[in-house]
């Protein structure tokens, strides 16, 4: 029979009226012809509370035990969901990360799958069983310890999963009913999208749409897996959602197919740099070291052998970018004049696969800004996305600008 994944997330699962909910679309699926494989979060809230029980306990934990503790709350899941299905006359059991087993490496809280088996699960399909229900978000290391995924890390197992079984699909299921155009909490012309790319859906994770992850998108676009994203409160056939698909499966892209943005951004300048070979490196090595995920980059030009280093981060991370420039610069890797932080900036993004056969596209997109009166402080491009730095206090109206200059509430 083919393979159905089917993920579901903390809020599709968050209580037994939703469990039941997510189990009944499982047996449509079931009643298709599909062996369906279902890859469960915890319920909505519980992870959270287990970590600050672990916290509670011990600020200082094992790694090892803490993800035992974690990982527990959608080995709960995974069990309810079978006893549900089971209810419904639906042959099916649960299984946590050891028992498939989900092989990782031995990074604890941040583990990376190596490889998962395929002969358990399979033997089971082949006995009668229709539905293998998994805890997500967890495996097991080399020397047999409990390892979890870290942030995204059900979404991984369920693309994981439906490349190792090679599944016809991986459904994911959350409290939103696709891709759009852009937040439709901004403005409420943004428009669900019917399909995507992998790359446009990289994108616009990276760039901070929630729906999805980077690393299951990364991992789907690697082995080819067809993901659908929809509701798990609104009926499929009614609302088929958004396929992420590779791009031969689109027949002719827009332009640009989303506008991504950032608030939590800040902005940091180093004045007085000595402009010299190295000295890049000497700053973003240990800015790398600290963990900060350094973004938009620009050096002005060298004005009598120093120059002025400006990037972006995450504004959560600057007490962390500060301390570790401070440090590189009392060791001696290079020396500054001021450091000037700025945290009142946001980052606007233009995503789209039609760039690369489209001109101009970036000069409309600074031109629309423009006639909104919105400076902007820093550019990035790349292939298929143009990004900018301006205020914060603009970043909604830039959003508006650009959705509107590109047509994206008008269908391809």
């Amino acid at each position: 029979m083919p393979i159905l994944v089917m993920k579901f997330g903390g809020t599709s699962v968050a209580d037994l009226a939703r469990i039941r909910n997510a189990a009944e679309k499982v047996q449509r699926e079931v009643e298709r012809g599909y062996d369906v494989i279902v890859v469960v979060s915890a319920m909505a809230g519980k992870t959270n509370e287990l970590v600050s029980w672990v916290d509670q306990v011990s600020p200082l934990y094992d790694a090892r035990e803490y993800d035992a503790v974690v990982s527990s709350g959608e080995n709960v899941t995974a069990g309810l969901m079978a006893l549900t299905l089971q209810e419904m006359g639906i042959p099916a059991r649960s299984w946590q990360g050891w028992q498939v087993p989900v092989r990782t490496n031995a990074a604890h809280g941040a583990a990376r799958i190596e490889e998962i088996p395929t002969d358990n699960i399979n033997a089971k399909f082949a006995e009668g069983m229709q539905v293998a229900v998994i805890a997500g978000f967890q495996g097991v290391g080399p020397d047999n310890r409990i390892t979890t995924l870290g942030r995204g890390g059900s979404d991984t197992t369920a693309v994981a999963f439906a490349a190792a079984f090679g599944a016809e699909r991986c459904d994911i299921y959350t409290d939103v009913d696709g891709v759009y155009t852009t937040d439709p909490r901004i403005t409420a012309k943004a428009r669900r999208l019917a399909r995507i790319s992998y790359e446009e859906m990289l994108e616009l994770a990276s760039l901070g749409a929630k729906v999805l992850q980077t690393r299951s998108v990364e991992l789907a676009m690697r082995y080819k897996v067809r993901l659908r994203v929809l509701s798990s409160f609104e009926e499929a056939d009614g609302n088929p959602g958004t396929l992420v698909c590779d791009e031969e499966e689109i027949m002719e892209s827009k332009v640009v197919s989303g506008v991504a943005y950032s608030r939590d951004e800040a902005k940091v300048t180093l004045t007085g740099v000595e402009d010299r070979p190295g000295v890049a490196a000497a700053i973003f090595t240990p800015l790398a070291e600290a963990g900060v995920n350094v973004d938009m980059i620009v050096q002005n030009i060298s004005e009598e052998g120093f120059t002025d280093m400006t990037f972006s981060c995450p504004v959560g991370q600057l007490p962390r970018a500060r301390q570790a420039i401070e440090a590189a610069a009392a060791e001696g890797g290079f020396a500054y004049r001021d450091l000037v932080v700025d945290d009142e900036v946001a980052k606007v993004s233009i995503v789209g696969i039609g760039m690369r056969s489209h001109a101009g596209v970036a000069a409309q997109m600074f031109r629309a800004l423009a006639d909104e009166g919105i400076n902007i402080e820093v550019i990035t491009t790349s292939e298929i996305k143009v990004s900018v730095l301006i205020r914060r206090k603009y970043m909604e109206l830039a959003v508006q600008a650009l959705h509107d200059a590109f047509g994206l509430d008008k269908a391809s």
